[in-house]
């Protein structure tokens, strides 16, 4: 089977993906989904909250998702679920397997990666403690209260502040569940500041800034934790302990871009965000497979990322259209410094790139009064105060193709923090 665009994952990356693809020009576009239906991750995300900046309203999860599977289907874009795909070559030939098709191999001429993200499990935390019931990751507990309507317990702690643990919070309490607190390793939380206010605050949930469960107790079903301050380095302050009684440990440590795939396929990955390095147009070192979502890096906004996988989506119908470039013209660095973790995307051919380009990046740790500055070499191009910066939330800057236009010669683009 030959496909003209396959694009791995039905949530909202990938949804958005193929609509931009469609209105591009691209009319041979299958997309493959693993679950039943499509829509991703948002289809448990009942809170709202969604399409602020899309849609210039305010949406539920699965409301959200609704308006781009509605958009899809108008277009007649193929979608086909429980459709695992097992396989990426570095030649575009994708494998996977379904309840309806069996084994299928399909030769593409592009490819977009939108298969998301996944938690960190417990055994990637090293908590010592017994292997009982009742510890759940909180996307884990979001799928048993959202969609089966099981509650995982009656006393819950909560380990790690990101924002699916903060909405647990509010949604278990809601539902009748003691949560007695939110312990956060770092000395910042690593949610947005919204979630922090109207998951915790209004509900009277203590947060709990560089502490840490050290111990869990428990044979059959969990009793109690025990937690403890840490240092600078994380590690655990003797004489700090507590103790906290209760049935269920939720966690809510991090996501991590899902990219067995990405690896198959040969796509180099970025040490930092664990997701597909990409240039300008959100391309990978692999010649017509392009990433986007939280595949890519973990965003805090699904705005975000339907905006970023539209580009990938135009992008990738422009590659199928115009055939595979002679040669791939060699970008320019993008090199974060000064608090700045990573960019995406990491490198930027001017001669290619649109008017405007979203250089998206987070931070090392909170900084306040600092100035998000971008240098081309050493000239610096862009200057933006802010009066505050977070980890949990994701940054931007703007680059402008006639900015980059005067500088032809340049080696390296900077994105930085500078005290204000």
């Amino acid at each position: 089977m030959h496909r003209s665009l396959v694009i791995v994952g039905g949530g909202p990356a990938g949804l958005a993906a193929a609509e931009s693809a469609y209105d591009a020009g691209e009319r041979d576009i299958l997309v493959l989904e693993r679950e039943p239906k499509l829509g991703g991750i948002l289809n448990q995300c009942i809170h709202n909250g969604f399409g602020l900046h899309t849609f210039n309203e305010e949406l539920t999860g699965p409301e959200y998702a609704q308006r781009y599977i509605d958009q899809v289907h108008e277009r007649q874009i193929e979608c086909l679920c429980e459709a695992t795909v097992i396989d990426i070559s570095p030649e575009k030939v994708v494998t996977f397997v379904s309840p309806t098709t069996g084994l299928v191999q399909v030769e593409a001429d592009a490819i977009v990666l939108a298969m998301g993200c996944r938690e960190r499990p417990r055994g990637a935390l090293n908590i010592p403690g017994t292997r009982p019931a009742g510890i759940y990751t909180a996307g884990c507990a979001q799928h048993l209260v959202n969609i089966e309507g099981v509650m995982p317990g009656r006393e819950v702690v909560i380990l790690g502040s990101g924002d699916i643990g903060l909405i647990m919070a509010r949604r278990l309490t809601l539902e009748g569940a003691h949560v007695q607190v939110v312990l956060e390793l770092m000395p910042y939380s690593g949610g947005l500041k919204r979630n922090i206010v109207q998951c915790l605050d209004d509900f009277g949930i203590p947060l709990r800034l560089s502490h840490t469960v050290i111990d869990i107790q428990g044979k059959d079903r969990v009793e109690g934790v025990t937690v403890a301050a840490v240092d600078g380095k994380g590690k655990p302050i003797p004489g700090t302990e507590e103790h906290y009684s209760c049935d269920t440990l939720l966690l809510s440590c991090g996501l991590i871009p899902e990219n067995e795939l990405s690896q198959k396929a040969g796509v180099a990955l970025s040490p930092v965000t664990r997701g597909p390095i990409v240039n300008e147009s959100l391309e990978t070192e692999v010649p017509g497979i392009f990433a986007c979502g939280n595949v890519l890096h973990v965003h805090d906004l699904v705005d975000y990322v339907s905006e970023e996988a539209a580009s990938a989506g135009r992008h990738a119908a422009a590659y199928i259209q115009a055939g595979k470039p002679a040669s791939e013209p060699a970008g320019i660095p993008i090199e974060a410094a000064g608090g700045v973790r990573y960019t995406v995307p990491a490198t930027v051919d001017v001669a290619s790139m649109d008017e405007k380009l979203t250089v998206r990046f987070r931070v090392g740790g909170i900084r306040k009064n600092v100035f998000e500055s971008v240098y081309v070499d050493d000239v610096r191009i862009a200057h933006k105060k802010r009066p505050v910066v977070a980890p949990g939330e994701m940054e931007q800057v703007i680059l402008k193709k006639a900015d980059l236009m005067n500088y032809p010669d340049a080696s390296k683009i900077v994105v930085a923090l500078e005290e204000a």
